[in-house]
This record gives C-alpha cells, structure tokens and sequence, in this order.
C-alpha cells in the first residue's frame, strides 16, 4: 500500500531554512508526480510545490516561489523541499503527496512540523 514518510520539520527563526524529505512507497514513484502541501492551525491543507515524475518541471504556490525549491531522486523514492528565507506565515504541517494539481492518494503521511518563530 501506499506509504508517505516526512521528515526535516522543526523550529527555525525567521528567515532561516529547511529541507524537508519524503520518502515513498507501494507506488510507482519514477512515473508519477509528486508534490508538497501544508496545513496551517485553523486552515485548509494547501498545495506548495509539485514536481512531475521526470522532475523537468515544478511549479510552486506564489507565496513561496522563489524561496522554496522541490526536488526528487526516484532511485531513492525521494522527494525534498528545500525552503529558505522561513516566514511565520510558513508555519504548518507540511505533507507530500502524488500528483501535480490534484492529491492523486487518500493516504497522507504524518506530516513533518514546521515553525517559524523568533
């Protein structure tokens, strides 16, 4: 079955970085795109970053282009966001999925925290 596992979350002031990693299973991960999505308290889960399965393209959410950046390695099953130049507003819980607009699983990992504070 579908398994997501994030990691890299914690507490960092602002403007500091991150570099989020999720590994995946029970999928084909080479074929198939993946993305990031977060949830702020209070909030909807929003989408961030997805990168396609070749990982020639991405596309980001606009409050965090230019200072996010989603990778992957599929001989690893591995999908990153490197997130620099943290704001409080970046504080969530930050979750990967597959797909490239739409959560292609109803499997959700356990997400990786993520605070911003001075």
């Amino acid at each position: 079955q579908v398994q997501l596992v994030e990691s890299g979350g914690g507490l960092v002031h602002p403007g500091g970085s991150l570099r989020l990693s999720c590994v995946a299973s029970g999928f084909d991960f080479r074929g198939t795109s993946m993305s990031w999505y977060r949830q702020a308290p209070g909030k909807e889960r929003e989408l961030v970053a997805s990168i396609t399965g070749p990982g020639i393209s991405q596309t980001y959410a606009p409050s965090v282009k230019g200072r996010f950046t989603i990778s992957r390695a599929n001989a690893k099953s591995t999908v990153w966001l490197q997130m620099n130049s943290l704001q409080s507003e970046d504080t969530a819980v930050y979750y990967c999925n597959g797909g490239y607009t739409v959560a292609r699983f109803d499997t959700w990992g356990q997400g990786t925290q993520v605070t911003v504070s001075s």
